[in-house]
């Protein structure tokens, strides 16, 4: 035990250095103690068997750990490692009778040799412990020494965790001492280290040695091999924290952080809200002279950010959202968390932002698909979807526009609208005209699908997939962008899934995706082969053509 860190000029009893450790490390001495002792206690019963009757007691006066083995006094002796005869009591004139227990002191230290020698001379015959004396004394050294390390770091490790597990969600401050393997960085955090992982790093950020870092507290993991502390930079949090500690109204309650959107090292949006009609919250975050959002957007090295003010009304707040862009129309589709947004074509760039940035960050924020579109996109799909509506049998134009007025914007909705809704079209003339305005666009949506495989059967060019999916009965472009939404991309895809799954993940119900399974396997199984029979026939016609010209 004298290895441990001491000089030979310090006392070296293990008793003084449990209590240095004790006192250096902020551990109960007792629990030290206990622990040092069922060590011994472990490795005496490793080297001198199982079955025998030991204790290890720490020895205050000494500073060391004593080690005994009991043994019950009888008469006749069936266990030799835990019994003692009583003949063998009176002849070595033990003070014990039939049924008491003897304890004898195993003496296993370098300095108790002498000892040892004259208890093997006198119960070597009943004790056998010669032969792992030697082994024991090298082998307890050296445990003692592990056990107490390890209960020192098990120790320091708790008092890490105790002391930041409450942290955990806050802003930390540090310095960068070193890089790991897989680029994660270690930062000095105080009376411990954290990990700054390169998976939670902003892109485009570099560190050295001695720099100065902030970082969110994203978990405490008190069963990590290394550092506890697991920090982040690239958690939307920690915008939401930075504007924490720049905005004092943000800290005393009165302006609330709404939502977060991020991409890390380039952009966030926050929508921000106010308690208290007096105080403006967009106006709170940027401050005076952009003081305060200029202070965040240092800290995150330049990365933009957009203070979006939150409003109840979604169209509101997705119009907020979108910023700097504007906006000249929302339709909104509350069914399918869906918003399409009409730009003027100058600002749809701006709108969509680079590589679609601008967009996504916005859907993020508001928790809406949103998609962008330009003016005249927008007016040549209204001009295609009243000239569809107009398709069905005793739809004029007039009509068909108060159906696109009122969201109808393909054959299938009308098709799976009720018919009370179809009769609340001003125009249309009731629920018996409505039944059959129904029956119509089932017509003709089956028409105009059997017109694509027969245009499709004169084509020798392969088929797409998202054409093979338009060949399913009751199937248009609506159903199709659900589809191929939910990750069914090939009418394979379809036929593989259950209908239950198939309805729960594109949302278009059990009834809807029972028929397009149907569709599906009504499709794969006879109009396919017609299909591919006129597709065979037309590119024999084509080389048979080519042949004759030349």
């Amino acid at each position: 035990m004298a290895t441990m860190g001491a000089t030979p000029t310090v006392d070296t009893s293990l008793g003084a250095i449990l209590e240095q450790v004790a006192k250096e490390k902020g551990i109960d001495r007792k629990i030290l103690v206990e622990t040092i002792e069922a060590a011994i206690l472990k490795a005496a019963q490793s080297v001198f068997g199982p079955t025998r009757e030991l204790e290890a007691r720490f020895n205050e006066d000494s500073g060391q750990v004593d080690l005994f083995q009991y043994m019950t006094v009888v008469e006749d002796v069936a266990e030799p490692e835990r019994e003692i005869s009583l003949a063998d009591v009176e002849k070595h004139k033990l003070d014990a009778t039939l049924g008491e227990e003897l304890g004898f002191q195993v003496f296993w230290r370098p300095e108790d040799a002498e000892k040892a020698r004259e208890q093997d001379k006198e119960f070597g015959d009943i004790l056998k412990l010669k032969a792992g004396r030697t082994t024991f004394g090298r082998i307890a050294a050296q445990t003692a020494k592990q056990v107490l390390l390890q209960r020192v770091r098990d120790a320091e490790r708790d008092l890490i965790f105790n002391e930041y597990k409450d942290r955990k969600g806050e802003l930390i401050r540090g310095i960068v001492r070193r890089f790991e393997k897989g680029n994660n960085i270690i930062v000095d955090i105080g009376k411990t280290e954290g990990i700054l992982p390169f998976r939670e790093q902003t892109p485009r950020e570099t560190y050295r040695p001695g720099d100065r870092i902030v970082a969110y507290v994203k978990d405490i993991d008190r069963e990590a091999r290394g550092p506890q502390v697991i920090l982040s930079r690239s958690d939307p949090r920690l915008v939401e924290k930075l504007f924490e500690a720049e905005v004092p109204e943000i800290y005393e309650g009165i302006v609330r952080i709404v939502s977060v959107a991020r991409e890390p090292g380039a952009r966030s949006k926050i929508a921000v809200t106010s308690r208290d009609a007096d105080v403006d919250p967009v106006g709170a975050c940027v401050g005076m002279k952009g003081s305060r959002v200029q202070a965040v957007v240092q800290e995150l090295r330049g990365e933009k950010i957009d203070i979006v003010p939150f409003d109840r009304d979604p169209a509101r707040y997705v119009i907020a959202a979108i910023q700097p862009a504007e906006v000249h129309k929302v339709i909104v589709d509350e069914a399918d968390g869906r918003m399409e947004l009409v730009v003027p074509d100058e600002k749809l760039s701006l709108a969509i932002g680079r590589k679609g940035q601008n967009v996504r960050l916005a859907a993020q924020l508001t928790n809406w698909k949103l998609d962008i579109i330009s003016e005249s996109k927008f007016k040549q799909m209204e001009e295609e979807a009243i000239h569809a509506l107009q398709q069905i049998d005793g739809v004029s134009e007039s009509i068909a526009k108060s159906m696109y007025r009122l969201g109808f914007r393909a054959l299938e909705e009308v098709s799976e609208a009720a018919v009370e809704e179809l009769a609340a079209i001003p125009g249309l003339g009731g629920a018996e005209v409505a039944e059959r305005i129904k029956t119509q666009a089932d017509t003709t949506m089956e028409r105009l699908r059997q017109e694509r495989i027969r245009a499709a059967s004169m084509r020798t060019e392969p088929l797409t997939d998202r054409e093979r999916l338009m060949f399913i009965r009751g199937v248009g472009d609506r159903t199709v962008g659900l589809l191929e939404e939910a990750g069914y991309k090939t009418v394979e895809d379809i036929l593989r899934e259950d209908e239950d799954r198939l309805a729960i993940r594109t949302g278009l119900g059990i009834k809807k995706a029972r028929a397009i399974r149907q569709g599906a396997r009504d499709f794969v199984e006879s109009e396919q082969k017609v299909l591919e029979a006129g597709r065979a026939d037309a590119r024999r016609a084509a080389v048979a053509a080519s042949t004759k010209q030349a």
